[in-house]
């Protein structure tokens, strides 16, 4: 075996090993990952496969396509555990492959594979890869998307791949709306073919260009149209509101005037600098160097460069931001990175640049080891406040064992090896945190701790109901628990709980939040504290708690859509 094909396996090994390790030991966590799994599960037990729903409402927020993958997922595997983490670890082993071969094709197998390392170190990637939200299945078709339109553009033509990367955008789109934005690489494609760069080849005047646009339009059908069919026939305000809200609250208005997160115009730019280390502190020394390369009419480098600067300005532009919207530049800011790695990485300069990053986080997971286990630091005081001691102690011992190892491999490897230092404390980080500290936060962040402790204290044939819940507790019950709206006013809730716990006294509990959801008139002898489960404390109300309420003159409070909007 070459030493390029053993580079090639040993990458895919270490890939695999940093994605897959834990899979199946933690349950959905919030915001999104119980959301998206609730919706997936509802699916298949209901069959509505079109209309995703959150307990007894649609849920608008997002197109269905990942909730489709969960639910597929869950009906082939049989367990949630397993089902709602599959899609995103298949996204991004299938991303890692497109920006390793995309490299291998345009450069050589090395340069590949370096893109492969440069997109797998970095924080946010591997992150967000090991959770289940949407954005790991976006980057997935925006890379295959682009993966396809630049082997077309550069090394073309493949009319078979130009079609492949307008497919891949419109999947992108009905996963989330922003997966058109992979198509945006045709602009710098088309101003460099204008100017005469060699290598670039639009081929704008073969009729079978239209066969992207075709396929694009074909892949956002496959959902758009059933569903919009559906709804619009139905005649039913529900449904109507479900397509206003998804098409243009959810996409054009929170674009042009978003509601929350907002942040400066230079946000994206903080956001790059710190989640994507370790792979940006190559930027000082690949600056110059690309611009060297664009100066002599490199395409392999304006395309790719020039599409991650579009989508910086595309998503700087409005004043709602969040952190992961710029995640899907990533891979080919690492495409355009990697071929200059095998000169950068033999510099003193960035050797040391990388042996003083493993340092720095080395000794700061080491005084945060040190620190969760000989006092109660205010750091870690949120994150733990409500869970049982133990989880601080293994938590310590995580964050002191990943510092100890991280010490070690400087000492061991030294400043001319510290590419592998660094890879090397990176692997064991995100082992640790997949088979420790994920398994110790578990109970508490995803609710599977209030829940087990819910069903112990109201007995199996008791049933539930949940007024001002989240979706990591209907997710984590151990019975069907009936809901009584999710956007609802508060108050309107608890009133139809009262209403629908009356009806059967003896038989049915409430589980209710502490604040707006449990009034004054609740008899608080009859209400058991079932404690602080993701910063918010729950009581179980029997059927004796809400005798002194009247749902007719509960007082209204905010409903949660409203609360959303502020």
């Amino acid at each position: 075996m070459t030493t390029t094909r053993r580079a090639t396996w040993l990458f895919w090994l270490i890939a695999l090993l940093i994605l897959g390790t834990g899979l199946g030991l933690r349950d959905p966590w919030p915001a999104d990952e119980p959301r998206f799994a609730l919706a997936a599960r509802q699916m298949l037990e209901s069959g509505q496969w079109l209309f995703p729903h959150r307990g007894i409402e649609l849920y608008s927020d997002k197109p269905p396509l990942f909730m489709w993958l969960q639910a597929s997922l869950l009906w082939l595997t049989g367990q949630l555990r397993i089902a709602f983490l599959l899609p995103s670890l298949l996204a991004a082993l299938g991303t890692l492959w497109c920006v390793v071969d995309l490299g291998r094709r345009l450069w050589t197998t090395r340069v590949g594979v370096l893109a492969g390392y440069a997109t797998l170190l970095a924080f946010q990637f591997t992150f967000q890869a090991k959770r289940a939200q949407i954005d790991p299945l976006l980057v997935f078709w925006v890379t295959l998307s682009c993966y396809a339109l630049l082997r077309h553009l550069l090394r073309g033509p493949d009319w078979r791949l130009w079609t492949l990367g307008w497919a891949a955008a419109g999947l992108g789109t009905i996963t989330k709306g922003v997966g058109v934005l992979a198509l945006l690489i045709l602009l710098p494609a088309g101003i460099a073919a204008l100017r005469g760069w060699p290598g670039v080849r639009v081929h704008a005047r073969d009729p079978r260009v239209w066969l992207g646009p075709l396929a694009f339009i074909a892949a956002c059908g496959i959902w758009l149209v059933p569903m919009l069919v559906a709804a619009l026939g139905a005649g039913s305000a529900d449904y109507r509101a479900y397509v206003d809200d998804l098409l243009i609250r959810q996409t054009v208005t929170r674009y042009a005037n978003a509601w929350h997160h907002q942040q400066p115009w230079w946000y994206f730019i903080e956001v790059a600098l710190t989640t994507w280390l370790p792979t940006v502190l190559a930027l000082p020394w690949a600056l110059p160097a690309w611009r060297r390369r664009l100066r002599r009419r490199d395409p392999r480098y304006l395309l790719p460069l020039a599409w991650v600067l579009l989508v910086f300005v595309f998503f700087s532009i409005p004043a709602g931001k969040r952190d992961m919207y710029i995640l899907p530049a990533l891979p080919m800011l690492a495409l355009a990175l990697a071929p200059l790695l095998p000169g950068l990485l033999r510099r003193t300069g960035v050797q040391r640049m990388l042996l003083a990053f493993v340092l720095v986080l080395a000794l700061a997971a080491l005084a945060a080891g040190l620190a969760m286990l000989l006092s109660d630091p205010g750091f870690a005081r949120r994150l733990l406040e409500g869970r049982p001691p133990y989880v601080a102690t293994g938590l310590g011992w995580m964050f002191t064992a990943i510092g100890s190892f991280g010490l070690g491999a400087c000492l061991w490897f030294g400043r001319r090896r510290a590419p592998a230092a660094l890879l090397a404390t990176l692997t064991l980080l995100w082992l640790l945190y997949s088979l420790v500290g994920a398994p110790l936060l578990n109970d508490g962040s995803s609710s599977r701790g209030l829940m087990r402790a819910v069903g112990a204290t109201i007995g199996p044939q008791a049933e539930l109901g949940l007024v001002g819940w989240r979706e990591q507790q209907m997710l984590m019950a151990d019975r069907p628990a009936a809901d009584f709206g999710f956007r609802q006013p508060l108050s309107a809730q608890f009133a139809a709980g009262l209403r629908w716990q009356q009806a059967r006294p003896q038989q049915r509990w409430l589980l209710v939040e502490q604040g707006d959801g449990l009034p004054a008139c609740v008899d608080r002898a009859h209400a058991r504290d079932m404690g602080l489960t993701n910063g918010r404390r729950w009581w179980l109300l029997d059927g004796q708690a809400g005798r002194a309420c009247h749902p007719d003159t509960l007082l209204a409070t905010p409903s949660r859509a409203e609360q959303d909007s502020e």
